[in-house]
């Protein structure tokens, strides 16, 4: 998991894989959204366990209703497989936080 992927990787990688873009050849980036506040709390929480559990941690930003998850693997200098198996993750994190996001 830890060699970096080249530009036709990621982008094979990202099809099918909703709201997910790459920035600057070396960021996985999306912004999940939220009815409230508090939904955008809940999520951070559920995902910080896969954070620690996968020991790859993203940039995190909360904005009032939305979160928005930055990744890149530093050790590579762009983005590996480790990232695509987070995103995988979270994704999954949120599709079980139905009640608290915006429909």
């Amino acid at each position: 998991m830890g060699n970096k992927l080249t530009a036709e990787e990621v982008k094979a990688r990202l099809s099918g894989l909703e709201g997910w873009m790459v920035e600057e050849g070396k960021w996985l980036v999306k912004k999940y959204r939220f009815p409230a506040f508090a939904g955008s709390i809940a999520f951070v929480n559920r995902i910080a366990e896969i954070v620690e559990a996968m020991n790859h941690h993203p940039m995190i930003a909360i904005d009032y209703r939305m979160v928005t998850l930055r990744l890149t693997s530093w050790h590579a200098g762009g983005l590996t497989e480790l990232d695509f198996a987070s995103i995988a993750r979270y994704d999954e994190a949120y599709a079980g936080s139905a009640d608290e996001r915006t429909p």
